[in-house]
């Protein structure tokens, strides 16, 4: 299933004013596509425009206005569209800086925009349930944030593996460089995520790799304590010095990558 993909009553896009609700959700989907990939059949952008009742035409156009207020764009020279809205400046305002909230907000917009709840919305999206013995607020918001975190990873790197090129949803993880647990405040900033495929995103989280300053596959020399095979040589040896793939805009934080190399890669 899709990371965004809810099913709401099949009818015609409505040509509806856009409402608080329709903004931040397509303030959410900005952040998951990325701008240079941004066209009326992107996945996120029709799932998108299916929960807000507009065309997917519509939402790509409002794509296109929040990237005229990105600064991380305007950094590379990429320019977006001229036709921002107030609103759509004022939500811009609101959330920029505070990705915890814009999560919280997008996923309480989609319930009351499909007529669910926010668990019914997380239960459609993960397929699972909540674990048992919990405090169902607090297990709601954390699942809330894995989903927002894990979809923005994974939009900005292009559902692509930054360091094999894999290419397979699936298999892919939203890696956190400085560990959710270690500092809160960042936990859903997309300069301390990585989007690895599940195999090396364990390697990543268990220091025996890491990325260098220069973007770059560093190997620890931890795994010369193992027996050396064909695996060996795939799984590691094949990676080692070479460039991850970047995203088009927030590129892995320095001060991040060098806190793992300095307190989690094995030496």
């Amino acid at each position: 299933m899709h990371p965004f993909y809810f099913v709401c009553n099949p009818k015609k896009r409505s040509m509806a004013k856009w409402t608080r609700d329709h903004t931040i959700v397509a303030l959410s989907t900005y952040h998951s596509v990325p701008f240079n990939k941004a066209n009326n059949n992107h996945p996120d952008i029709v799932s998108c425009s299916k929960i807000i009742d507009h065309t997917a035409v519509s939402v790509k156009m409002k794509i296109g206005n929040f990237g005229s207020l990105d600064p991380e764009l305007a950094k590379r020279g990429i320019v977006g569209l001229t036709g921002a809205t107030n609103l759509d400046k004022e939500i811009w305002a609101e959330f920029y800086g505070d990705r915890q909230r814009l999560a919280l907000e997008t996923a309480a917009a989609i319930a009351r925009l499909t007529n669910t709840s926010v668990e019914g919305f997380l239960d459609e999206v993960e397929e699972k349930e909540l674990p048992e013995g919990k405090v169902k607020p607090q297990v709601t918001n954390t699942r809330v944030n894995q989903w927002f975190f894990r979809r923005s990873i994974l939009g900005i790197y292009d559902k692509c593996c930054c360091v094999t090129g894999l290419r397979i949803p699936k298999l892919l993880v939203a890696s956190h460089i400085v560990p959710w647990a270690k500092d809160l405040k960042n936990a859903l900033n997309p300069e301390n995520g990585l989007c690895l495929n599940s195999f090396h995103d364990k390697a990543f989280d268990s220091g025996l790799i890491t990325i260098s300053a220069d973007y770059k596959v560093q190997l620890s020399p931890r795994l010369k304590d193992f027996p050396s095979n064909d695996a060996t040589v795939i799984f590691f040896q094949e990676f080692d010095g070479t460039k991850i793939l970047l995203p088009e805009r927030h590129y892995p934080n320095g001060e991040f990558l060098e806190y793992h190399r300095a307190h989690i890669f094995e030496k």
